[in-house]
């Protein structure tokens, strides 16, 4: 897992369509921007946890091609 603050959200207008209804967010980690699905509503600012890999596929869903994912936020 991985520590990392929200920075913005992401749009796409077009997508895979087992990707329709996922929210997509930029996450600062370190000195590196990912863009990470967000499985619990994290907003703008926050530290969250993010699952990578297998984890984040299992967190977002059996049939969701991510490979990052936010599975938690960090409370102040």
């Amino acid at each position: 897992m991985l520590l990392g603050q929200v920075a913005g959200k992401v749009w796409a207008t077009k997508k895979a369509s087992n990707l329709t209804g996922q929210t997509f967010l930029t996450v600062e980690v370190g000195d590196r921007l990912m863009v990470c699905a967000d499985c619990v509503g994290a907003g703008e600012g926050e530290r969250v946890l993010i699952a990578t890999g297998g984890a984040a596929r299992i967190a977002a869903g059996a049939n969701v091609p991510v490979d990052a994912a936010i599975i938690g936020i960090i409370d102040p």
